[in-house]
């Protein structure tokens, strides 16, 4: 028996694994990881994969890196955690700070994962509207399509079929307005095009019943769960607009596509617009240890600060703004400044791009769409749930971790590529692509559609 086979059937016995059918690994089996290093996952056999999903889009500079293991190891040496109630420390201070001064949100609030960003931002905004008189405010509304996590509060505005059917009886279900994803231009129409019209949507919502709506809640530039589907930034700047004119927060939720995914450090940026909420997580620490955070006004902040309990923000977990996961995004900050890391990115996707003009121009993709270091391509298939685990399987075969959404093969790697990287992502990607369409061996029983 190898050492991959002990640990395995060990999982599957022992482990419940997120978001999968369990009963799909009898015949997938899992991937048992015993190190990495820089974009390398490799198991315990020796064998190298590529993580080009960033290890579900979290590491941001390769793994094992040796600054952010520097940075962690020295905070232990010091404090690994207090309670931030009554209590405070350098590295959450900092932290605040920093994302402040780069963002124009002075005031941090800090969670655990991405659904708790979206928890605090809900919560925050409804009890906004609570201390301002405004009770009845107290709804919210997403885009078709929209995915920001699978707690009860971030399910009731998520717009994943699966999750809502399943899980209906416990939510508070969200209005949902048209996306504005690009793919649906209409021939002669541009991204900017299929934006305005998805505004003009949002805009007729809003006028019949922006009374009861808190927040309206989206992902910039690119929903990441929903098939990495892209819009235009123009679709931002109008939705800012409506959200003043209507008095209703907007909640950005980059949880996925922030810290330099699109391009810029914050994908809002893009639009040149500033939110009243910002969900943050995944990149924030480099992918090393969990923490969010979200990011609020000047505005929101004051309706909280009264002499009444009852008015302030009534939110908290044992591990708030835990002094370790602080320090790792601290380091992920000076990093970015220190290496010119946007720069480097660009870079890095213009070679990537070159690498894959002959995957861009197969017959069987749709709509290849690039922002930044995410790519995505639509495949041809009848049946997307069985292409997405023939995929799976054959990228594996290839030493690539790719996971298909369905139909919509995506690239999301590291940052740290070097030219051997970029050509065993690209070839291999082509090769298993290739072999998908032809394997006809495996069932797609128990597959989920999501990353």
């Amino acid at each position: 028996m190898s050492a991959n086979t002990d640990w395995l059937q060990r999982s599957r016995q022992a482990v419940w694994h997120p978001c999968t059918q369990m009963k799909r690994h009898e015949r997938e089996p899992l991937l048992p990881i015993a190190r990495g290093d820089g974009p390398w996952l490799i198991d315990y056999n020796g064998r190298r994969y590529l993580d080009a999903v960033s290890s579900w889009w979290v590491n941001l500079f390769g793994h094992n890196h040796p600054r952010m293991k520097a940075a962690i190891t020295d905070q232990l040496g010091r404090i690994e955690h207090v309670m931030l109630a009554g209590l405070t420390h350098a590295p959450v201070v900092e932290l605040s700070e920093r994302l402040g001064a780069l963002t124009g949100l002075g005031h941090a609030c800090y969670g655990s994962d991405g659904a708790s960003a979206t928890e605090i931002a809900l919560k925050m905004s409804a009890h906004y509207w609570r201390n301002a008189g405004r009770p009845g405010k107290s709804r919210f509304i997403g885009l078709a399509g929209g995915y920001h996590g699978e707690t009860v509060g971030a399910l009731s505005v998520t717009d994943i079929p699966l999750f809502r059917e399943a899980y209906a009886p416990l939510l508070r279900l969200s209005a949902t307005v048209p996306s504005p994803d690009a793919r649906t231009a209409a021939p002669g129409e541009t991204a900017a095009d299929v934006a305005h019209r998805a505004a003009d949507a949002l805009a007729a919502h809003l006028a019949e019943h922006h009374e009861s709506i808190a927040a309206f809640i989206l992902e910039p530039l690119v929903q990441c769960a929903a098939g990495f589907v892209m819009h235009d930034p123009a679709y931002l700047q109008r939705v800012r607009e409506l959200c003043d004119r209507h008095q209703v927060h907007l909640i950005l939720d980059e949880i996925a596509v922030g810290f330099g995914r699109t391009g810029s450090l914050f994908a809002h940026q893009q639009a040149g617009i500033r939110p009243d909420f910002l969900c943050l997580s995944k990149g924030l620490t480099g992918g090393y240890l969990p923490l969010s955070c979200v990011l609020t006004t000047d505005a929101v902040y004051a309706a909280f600060y009264d002499d009444q309990t009852a008015r302030g923000f009534l939110h908290s977990h044992s591990y708030t703004g835990n002094p370790l996961a602080c320090r790792a995004a601290l380091e992920v900050l000076d990093i970015f400044r220190d290496e010119d890391v946007l720069a480097r990115n660009a870079a890095t996707a213009r070679k990537l791009d070159e690498r894959l003009a002959p995957l861009r121009a197969h017959p069987a993709v749709r709509h290849a769409r690039h922002i930044g270091m995410i790519w995505a391509f639509d495949i041809d298939v009848p049946n997307a749930a069985a292409f997405s685990a023939r995929l799976h399987r054959q990228a594996l075969a290839r030493g690539l971790l790719l996971r298909p959404i369905g139909a919509t093969l995506y690239l999301m790697p590291p940052y740290a590529l070097d030219d051997a990287a970029l050509d065993h992502l690209a070839a291999g990607t082509l090769a298993a692509l290739d072999a998908a369409l032809t394997d006809v061996s495996m069932p797609a029983a128990g597959d989920l559609p999501l990353p």
